[in-house]
């Protein structure tokens, strides 16, 4: 189907989505997890990801390869979401608001569907599954718009998927992949004035930056993360050293992964040497990629390292790459932080509950942490059953979106008679 056959057969598939009960929604998201998971379709999900990966090796890192690939158990985790998706209460026709005035009448504001909603993202094949499921739960139909790198991979599961839907009643344009992954499609999603209600750019700091820039649709920015976290002065260093090595190495190519390390002058000289061995010799005697050390000339002469260059502070890596910089305290991290952020996700370690109030207080990102680690920005942690994306701006939605942020609102008022 050409992308304009696609908006065409979207914008068809929306009324009976919007029209659909709470429980058919249910019994189509579970039929979707049920397909996905089949012998057969699973069995085709693998072999279109192993063309994916063999036709993307040599041109992309061995940390974006690791994002691209699936396994059987990453096929079921998906699944698991779009089965914990099912069961989260109908956002659907939920009374937000009711107030009774005192001519009788009775307002209700009320949450519908959005209608269209159009994803545009890169080579992670689990948003596939993640996005249609939060768009049928929430009555949407979705476009799903993937990078080239995952094509085959996301069209296999959307064939798994619009099995469930076809088997429930639902129309499978309800979920639909473009199939032109040149620039023409994005712009044609873009620009797709009364067929796409609300554009979702999940990836890098160059798509979001051209759907920000071009969009005539509605478009919420997410997700580019460059996460702080700031080891003070009082931090329990055991912990800090556990929770850098998981925010920075756990998952190093997804968005709420450690970019930057920020330490209190005080505890440096004894943290810093603790530190490059956990990220270094520590990984490597355990056969784990080690972190490269980016470094600011106060850290260089502490530790080894790469001198940090003038960009690395304003670097999303997306690798095994950890910018670290000495402050004088919690007022020159937030500072930093606030300079050189993209609003995602910051961390305070610390025993100082003051040092850690100014911290949540000042610090203007869609998730802030007090001794934990940045990797929690995620709908599934969240209790969201899975997400569309990090939204770092503060219009509607804002951190980890999931069916909420999928529906706008009616009033409905209910009457007597009532003239003005």
């Amino acid at each position: 189907m050409t992308t304009q056959e696609i908006l065409e057969a979207a914008r068809a598939a929306r009324s009976a989505l919007g029209l659909s009960s709470g429980e058919v929604r249910r019994a189509a998201l579970l039929g979707m997890a049920e397909a996905l998971c089949s012998p057969a379709r699973q069995q085709a999900i693998l072999e279109a990801n192993a063309a994916d990966l063999e036709a993307a090796r040599g041109h992309i890192s061995e940390v974006m390869l690791d994002r691209l690939a699936l396994t059987p158990e990453r096929i079921s985790a998906m699944a698991k979401g779009i089965r914990e998706v099912a069961d989260l209460p109908d956002p659907v026709g939920r009374v937000l608001h009711r107030v009774e005035r005192p001519n009788g009448l009775v307002i209700e504001k009320t949450a519908v569907p959005m209608g269209v909603i159009a994803i545009i993202y890169e080579s992670r094949p689990n948003v596939t599954s993640d996005a249609a499921a939060l768009a049928i739960k929430s009555g949407n139909a979705c476009i799903l718009r993937c990078g080239r790198e995952a094509w085959r991979s996301a069209n296999a599961i959307v064939a798994a998927l619009r099995e469930g839907l076809r088997a429930n009643d639902l129309p499978e344009t309800a979920v639909c992949l473009i199939e032109d992954t040149t620039h023409a499609s994005s712009n044609a999603l873009m620009t797709a004035v009364g067929y796409v209600d609300l554009l979702i750019p999940r990836g890098g700091a160059g798509l979001i930056r051209a759907c920000v820039e071009n969009a005539k649709v509605p478009c919420i920015q997410t997700g580019t993360g460059i996460c702080h976290i700031f080891v003070d002065a009082s931090a329990e260093q055991d912990k800090a050293l556990d929770i850098i090595e998981n925010a920075k190495a756990s998952r190093p190519s997804v968005c709420n992964a450690e970019e930057v390390c920020l330490v209190h002058r005080d505890i440096a000289a004894e943290f810093l040497p603790k530190l490059a061995r956990r990220l270094g010799p520590d990984r490597a005697a355990k056969g784990l990629h080690p972190v490269e050390l980016r470094l600011d000339p106060r850290a260089a002469a502490i530790i080894p390292g790469t001198p940090a260059g003038p960009a690395d502070f304003d670097t999303e890596f997306l690798d095994y790459i950890l910018a670290i910089k000495i402050v004088d305290n919690v007022e020159e991290a937030v500072g930093h932080i606030a300079a050189h952020s993209t609003g995602h996700s910051e961390a305070i370690l610390t025993r100082n509950e003051a040092h850690a109030a100014l911290f949540t207080a000042a610090v203007d990102s869609a998730a802030v942490y007090v001794n934990c680690s940045t990797r929690f920005t995620d709908g599934g942690e969240f209790g969201l059953g899975c997400e569309m994306g990090i939204s770092t701006q503060k219009l509607h939605a804002r951190g980890p979106m999931g069916l909420e942020e999928l529906c706008s609102y009616k009033y409905i008022i209910h009457g007597s008679g009532q003239i003005r």
